[in-house]
Order: structure tokens, then C-alpha cells, then sequence
């Protein structure tokens, strides 16, 4: 019961993109700059995929 458990949540956070926020905070720490909040964090994302729409047909 408790991997099923864990198997949700991991895959609910890397739906959501907190992991990936998470990861962005912790690369931030580790090279000793401030992070951006986390709606710009976003933003960059979605301006990202945006901007490289790969295998979409429109």
C-alpha cells in the first residue's frame, strides 16, 4: 500500500511541476543564487514550450 502511496504522489508532483520547481530551488542553493517566484518560474516554462512546440501539429 505505502509504494502505491508513493507511487501517487510522485506522479501527481511531476504532473503539477513541482518537481521541477523543487529542483530549480535546489539548483539555485547549490550556485548560491536568489530563485525567482514561482508564477515567473512558470511563465518561463510555459514562454519555453512555447517557443519550441516539438511534435505538436498546431
Amino acid at each position: 500500500m505505502r509504494a502505491l502511496l508513493r507511487g501517487v504522489r510522485w506522479y501527481l508532483r511531476e504532473i503539477g511541476g513541482s518537481a521541477r520547481w523543487d529542483a530549480y530551488l535546489a539548483s539555485c542553493a547549490e550556485h548560491g543564487h536568489a530563485p525567482v517566484s514561482r508564477g515567473e518560474f512558470e511563465r518561463a516554462r510555459a514562454d519555453a514550450r512555447a517557443g519550441s512546440p516539438g511534435a505538436r501539429c498546431c
